[in-house]
């Protein structure tokens, strides 16, 4: 069997629109070289699609289009390494929407890391990063998307920052106490309104003992502009909030 014989059988195995990497095939003991060519090959045919440098995903055309990958499929790389370790996750525009935080769909694909790195194509997608201070793991993800919601709070599209908090505030209050409580010890080192804005939302809730922590790393002295009603959040002014 050669290396488009055995390339093929391979790819007729995957699901559609799932994505992989040239590199699998090196470890089936196919050159680089070998590889290239016959993905070439089938990329030509329609088989499979490009979606970055050494990355394809296998392709369907249906009578509505073609069926692309889903987005975590087309980042995979880029939350886990090959070792399987978390090093990434979805934020922003399409992870509010997913949280239904807003109903826009984006072609902007934010992932939080912990180290910053230049924005990248990927496909369609235009890919950017935001530094994440806190160690991720897969048990905080969603936390941490909690908190990237109230940092983007004045900058989530189609929305206003009311309802938003409204929406979060429903979805913290489905979390259990202990998450509550490590929602607070991560939001530390997040900037100070994200802090401020958990505090009131947590306190809000009858959570005032988890707030502790967060009004102990606040300055007294500094307000912060929301644009968030009182009929929203009643405890705001407790903690400097306008």
């Amino acid at each position: 069997m050669n290396a488009l014989e055995e390339i093929t059988l391979y790819i007729n195995r995957l699901q559609v629109n799932a994505v992989f990497s040239i590199s699998t095939f090196a470890r089936k003991g196919i050159t680089y070289y070998k590889a290239r060519k016959a993905l070439d090959e089938l990329e030509r045919r329609g088989i499979i699609r490009k979606l970055d440098k050494g990355r394809y995903y296998k392709t369907q055309q249906t009578m509505f289009g073609e069926i692309r990958p889903p987005v975590e499929q087309v980042i995979s790389d880029l939350l886990i390494d090959r070792k399987r370790q978390v090093i990434g996750y979805l934020t922003g525009t399409i992870a509010f929407n997913q949280m239904g935080l807003t109903t826009q769909i984006s072609s902007q694909i934010q992932i939080g890391k912990h180290r910053y790195r230049k924005p990248i194509k990927r496909g369609e997608y235009s890919v950017a990063f935001i530094v994440q201070h806190n160690t991720i793991t897969r048990q905080n993800i969603p936390l941490l998307q909690l908190l990237d919601a109230l940092r983007f709070v004045r900058e989530i599209p189609d929305t206003i920052p009311d309802e938003t908090v409204e929406q979060l505030m429903f979805l913290i209050s489905k979390l259990s106490k202990t998450q509550q409580r490590q929602m607070a010890s991560l939001a530390l080192l997040y900037t100070p309104y994200v802090r401020a804005l958990l505090g009131a939302i947590l306190e809000n809730l009858g959570r005032k003992e988890l707030t502790k922590v967060l009004k102990k790393s606040l300055n007294d002295l500094t307000h912060y502009n929301l644009h968030l009603s009182e009929d929203i959040l009643p405890t705001k002014d407790n903690w400097n909030i306008r």
